[in-house]
């Protein structure tokens, strides 16, 4: 395999580097292939040619009943919610003021960048196309971090197949990630430009294509300061609803047909039933309508009346039904619509124990989250030593620590009440770690300062003044 170097190599046309650079060794599926699965309009249902509309006799269009049910959109939202419903939280475990200064830098950077609403984000392209990059870069600008000044504000950027985006990740035979590439295409007054963006720890290239078939021209070639590459790269092998879609569509054909079967047979028929040798005579009565009731003649031994089709409803329901339950649980999520929650009806206790299933879900997928979430405080780390250079020494030293906490009913009274019984009423923690651990505030020295002062000031109003 060739180094980054070898790939770069100036002596290289643009079309050399960007066919070794397209060397893509993760496995992941097409996004051409998961988009018909995951968007209903485009479920066999919808597109299968010889499940077409017809035209009777009469010139009518007949319509063709068409169901879907897009329960692999739905199970990516679930999934994503399991996993950010509650944020992602950042402890930062700060020995010394500047340190404690860092802290607050960094978490003013994320919250700026609106880092909960990108984690959802990144969590519909993973679970949905199976792969996302974002891309961390600076801009000449003046910004304020954690009330800190910088004269660079730090931005970043997601990309994913499912906004047309190509990633070739390139990894040497240790697994490290030596280059990160996106191809995108822009539509620029009706005219499509196509883009190849490479980023290595000491480069940034970007390359141009302006028609289909026309040769890549070099636009962009600037030095990556912070050593590193400035993006992270996540993906998995294959989209969160597995290998549910086939029974999906089973469920939208028995609902389709069983509605052609409704159309066609809903309206009742008025029939006539007659012995064989009144069969001369009807279609011959007189009829006489009045304003008052209508009158119609049969035949002295015909019995008339509605007929109507009577369908199996109870199995086709129980069969549509199984399915949607089997592809929740075969996929570890909850069922957490409203029609499923007010049928079955629980004890709050209960309705906790419905996560369980989807908390040991997270925990499978915590172990990739943790990697991309790690490898993006390093990134931002990097970017904060050109932004901080008189902070360089606390950046490194900072120590932080990502958790993950999958969505769940909680009820923190009830927890606490339980654990201050089993310590038969006593404190259960100090003041300061249950400041740290509920995660409202960002300096908690700070604030456990300003607590003090204001019991202090309370006690020194409760104490009356002598009299004379």
């Amino acid at each position: 395999m060739k180094t980054i170097d070898e790939i770069l190599n100036e002596e290289r046309t643009p079309a050399q580097k960007i066919e070794d650079l397209k060397l893509k060794t993760v496995t992941v599926p097409p996004w051409s292939k998961l988009e018909k699965e995951y968007e209903p309009k485009y479920h066999p249902v919808m597109t299968d040619k010889t499940y077409r509309d017809k035209v009777n006799k009469k010139g009518e269009v007949i319509r063709m009943c068409r169901v879907t049910l897009g329960l692999q959109k739905l199970a990516v939202k679930r999934m994503t919610e399991l996993v950010f419903g509650i944020p992602v939280k950042r402890v930062y475990n700060a020995t010394n003021d500047n340190e404690k200064k860092v802290a607050k830098i960094m978490e003013g950077i994320f919250k700026k960048n609106r880092i909960d609403s990108i984690n959802v984000e990144r969590g519909r392209a993973l679970y949905a196309s199976c792969e996302f990059a974002t891309i961390w870069y600076s801009q000449e600008q003046d910004a304020i971090y954690g009330g800190e000044k910088s004269r660079l504000k730090l931005r970043c950027k997601t990309y994913s197949p499912m906004k047309g985006d190509i990633l070739f990740p390139l990894f040497d035979e240790y697994d490290d990630m030596i280059a990160l590439s996106i191809q995108y295409t822009r539509e620029v007054r009706k005219e499509k430009t196509t883009y190849f963006e490479t980023y290595t720890d000491r480069k940034h290239i970007r390359w141009v294509q302006s028609g289909r078939g026309s040769e890549w021209v070099e636009e962009l070639n600037e030095d990556i300061k912070i050593g590193k590459i400035a993006g992270v790269y996540g993906s998995r092998e294959e989209p969160i609803w597995e290998d549910e879609s086939k029974n999906v569509f089973e469920s939208e054909w028995s609902l389709s047909r069983n509605g052609n079967y409704l159309r066609k047979n809903s309206k009742p028929n008025w029939v006539v039933f007659m012995d064989k040798d009144d069969t001369a005579k009807f279609g011959n009565e007189p009829d006489s309508d009045t304003t008052a009731r209508n009158v119609l003649h049969y035949p002295a031994n015909a019995k008339a009346g509605y007929e109507t089709w009577e369908q199996a409803i109870d199995s086709l329901k129980f069969h549509v039904e199984t399915i949607r339950k089997n592809f929740f649980v075969q996929l570890q999520l909850p069922d957490m619509s409203m029609e499923s929650m007010k049928a079955s009806p629980m004890s709050g206790e209960a309705r906790k124990m419905m996560f369980i299933d989807g908390q040991l879900k997270v925990t499978d997928e915590s172990g990739l989250w943790i990697d991309v979430f790690n490898r993006e405080i390093n990134v931002v780390k990097a970017f904060m030593k050109k932004m901080y250079p008189s902070l360089i020494n606390a950046i490194e030293s900072l120590d932080i620590e990502v958790v993950i906490t999958p969505y769940n009913i909680k009820d923190d009274a009830e927890q606490i009440a339980n654990y201050t019984n089993a310590t038969g009423g006593k404190a259960i923690m100090a003041r300061k770690t249950a400041i740290r651990k509920l995660g409202e505030v960002e300096d908690v020295d700070g604030e456990l300062a300003l607590i003090e002062a204001e019991e202090a000031a309370e006690s020194m109003g409760n104490i009356e003044e002598p009299t004379i």
